[in-house]
């Protein structure tokens, strides 16, 4: 059976091969729409592979697996000759990845680790471990951890453990932030620093809420104040300030919250006071380097690396773009003056 697939796939690409379309077809497959930040991705990918000619068949599975696989699969059959794949649960895909490699599919993971698979040929990221590291030197500086004898109280909110990057996001800012831990100068509170304890499934805002919640009426009820809140993303970052305005907070008491992606309702928060600064990676920046590799791959050539990660089977040739942080002091060159958003995007 898996060879008269790999036969049709195969016959399917010849086919799409001399369609009018003669750059290809290039198969996007994004996780979920219920993050803004994925929308920015499948639409500037869509945007810049269709300006380099390619027809797109882009699909959002809206954090089902299996919703994924039968989208991967339908990309196939539909004569893509390229995928790039954003994983929902990165360790899932190595059957659908299987029949791509079987009808010699190339297959680009996009800012998701594809894991437990030698069924990925490229990788295009963010440095992710970097991330957290910009994260945690934030409350370094912030705190000037490096010289003062004060000491500081954190929480610590992670993201979903079935999205490899997480780990990585926390083991950037844990690392960086652990020698002031050790030398008492940061007292998580609650306790929780494990990553399987503070790992928020799918990313959801209300799970780091009512987290949260929990956190401050066992820890932080009798007075006790919270100073910092380590997020790794802005979606636990929006449900982290959600809980701490709840729970009484406001824009001159609120604890540093971290985050990443420069959402819209979070860059808000920054300017109104509610989160001191959020990870900038530009979305159109990683289009651009994926675009440039499905082209390179088309054409025969060996797409730009300048990195590898092991996924538990192979080492995946990678491209690591360079994220910055935004916050009230470089915000509006970074987002507005760039073109990232308007400012009626930005207005309350």
């Amino acid at each position: 059976m898996k060879k008269i697939v790999a036969i049709l796939l195969s016959l399917v690409l010849v086919m799409a091969m001399t369609s009018a379309f003669a750059a290809g077809k290039v198969g996007v497959a994004m996780p979920t729409q219920s993050l803004q930040r994925w929308n920015q991705d499948g639409a500037n990918m869509k945007a810049q592979l269709e300006a380099a000619g390619y027809e797109v068949d882009l699909q959002y599975a809206n954090n089902d697996v299996a919703a994924q696989v039968s989208q991967i699969e339908n990309m196939l059959l539909g004569g893509a000759e390229v995928l790039v794949v954003a994983s929902i649960d990165g360790g899932a895909l190595d059957t659908v990845l299987a029949m791509a490699k079987d009808a010699g599919v190339p297959v680009i993971a996009y800012d998701r680790l594809l894991t437990g698979t030698a069924n990925v040929d490229y990788y295009t990221t963010f440095d992710n471990y970097g991330v957290g590291v910009i994260q945690g030197q934030y409350i370094v500086e912030k705190f000037d951890l490096a010289n003062t004898d004060k000491v500081y109280n954190i929480e610590f909110t992670a993201g979903s453990p079935d999205d490899n990057n997480a780990g990585l996001f926390f083991a950037g800012a844990f690392d960086t932030l652990k020698p002031y831990i050790d030398a008492g100068k940061l007292v998580c509170v609650s306790g929780q620093t494990e990553f399987e304890v503070v790992a928020t499934p799918a990313w959801k805002s209300e799970t780091a809420q009512a987290r949260m919640d929990n956190i401050l009426t066992g820890f932080y009820a009798d007075g006790t104040k919270l100073d910092i809140c380590l997020c790794s993303n802005d979606s636990t970052a929006l449900g982290v300030t959600n809980s701490l305005v709840n729970f009484g907070y406001t824009a001159e008491d609120i604890p540093v919250i971290t985050g990443q992606d420069c959402d819209v309702n979070n860059v808000k928060n920054m300017i109104a006071g509610l989160q001191a600064m959020s990870v900038f990676k530009d979305t159109r920046t990683l289009a651009a380097q994926t675009v440039q590799m499905v082209t390179d791959i088309l054409e025969g050539k060996t797409p730009e690396l300048n990195a590898t990660y092991a996924n538990g089977v192979i080492d995946v040739p990678s491209f690591n773009c360079t994220p910055v942080f935004a916050d009230l002091a470089n915000y509006e060159a970074l987002l507005l003056e760039s073109g990232y958003y308007t400012a009626d995007q930005l207005a309350n």
